[in-house]
């Protein structure tokens, strides 16, 4: 139901991501730097959307230092303007998109969302700030639903392409504070989930990282000091679940949550154990339900055949027996 991934093994394919092109959005800081670095250093070609543009700058400098190929360009995720020039300049700069990587996120700083405060203007509700939906949903959607067109092009027959995107903890359970961030990280596994089975037949690769909370400029100072105590989650070995999710060419890997729930290591948790626990009994209800109407279905089916079959007895014999009874009562 699950394998332990060692930090030994999430390079263990390490020579699959040479010349492969990347698109990641995000990678100036955080994971996303992280991830960068480690494809960059195993031969991968890396291009960075990102609205820091200076730290976007530094990670590429970095990398071209070291030996190695990427690119930046200003990306703000939920245009999808900036998305869609994001992929073309990596396409006419290398020629192709091979992974697809939606790694920028951002965490719950709204105030007022689905709680009991309203703020009002002129005695009426004012719309709730919704910016972690749109850049944690909105923006994964725009990055895959160009990703998927962008890795098919030019593509050289037999070669796989990959999508990973970035999960979290909270795509597993709630946190009471933060309804946003975690409907859209329950998404995005619902999203991978879904497109398992499609894009499986263009042999292209699907994942979600989980990680525990790390220690990036994500989590705001009273989170830190909420958690001040707890192991974190480290940042490098993120990178490199990310890495083995991509670069693991056993097909039955894909589809597959890749889960760190604290500072141990990567845990990979098979489809089948999707259907296990909680989703076994959710499944086993839909199936009842399904059983259940179906069984109204062919009930309702068979006395409207029966009503069919004997309309033409019906219309003598019922008007006899109406008529019989009318005469013995007179």
């Amino acid at each position: 139901m699950t394998t332990i991934i060692s930090d030994d093994e999430l390079f263990t394919y390490a020579e699959r991501a040479k010349e492969k092109v990347v698109v990641l959005t995000g990678g100036a800081n955080g994971i996303g730097k992280e991830v960068a670095f480690a494809f960059s250093k195993h031969g991968a070609k890396v291009v960075i959307g990102d609205l820091d543009v200076v730290g976007a700058e530094a990670v590429v400098a970095r990398i071209t230092k070291d030996g190695g190929e990427a690119a930046s360009i200003k990306c703000n995720v939920v245009s999808w303007d900036d998305q869609v020039t994001l992929f073309e300049f990596a396409f006419e700069r290398y020629g192709a998109v091979d992974i697809v990587i939606p790694n920028a996120g951002i965490a719950e700083k709204e105030d007022g969302v689905c709680n009991s405060q309203l703020n009002l203007v002129d005695g009426k509700p004012v719309a709730p700030k919704l910016a972690t939906l749109e850049v944690n949903v909105i923006g994964v959607f725009y990055s895959v639903h160009l990703g998927m067109h962008y890795v098919m092009r030019n593509r050289t027959p037999g070669s796989w392409k990959a999508i990973v995107m970035i999960g979290s903890v909270a795509s597993w359970t709630g946190l009471p504070m933060a309804p946003q961030y975690t409907a859209s990280k329950h998404a995005v596994l619902g999203l991978m989930r879904a497109l398992d089975p499609i894009v499986a037949e263009d042999n292209i690769r699907i994942a979600v990282i989980h990680p525990w909370f790390a220690d990036t400029s994500i989590l705001g100072l009273p989170v830190k000091l909420l958690l001040a105590g707890l192991p974190m989650t480290p940042v490098p070995r993120i990178a490199g679940a990310v890495f083995r999710a991509a670069t693991d060419p056993d097909a039955a890997t894909s589809g597959c949550p890749w889960v760190l729930p604290d500072d141990g290591p990567v845990i990979r948790v098979e489809k089948e154990a999707l259907r296990a626990g909680v989703y076994e009994m959710l499944d086993a209800r839909i199936r009842r339900r399904t059983s259940f109407l179906r069984a109204i279905e062919d009930s309702v089916r068979f006395f409207c055949d029966l009503g069919r079959i004997f309309r033409p007895a019906l219309l003598v014999v019922v008007p006899a027996t109406l008529v019989g009874v009318a005469l013995s009562r007179a």
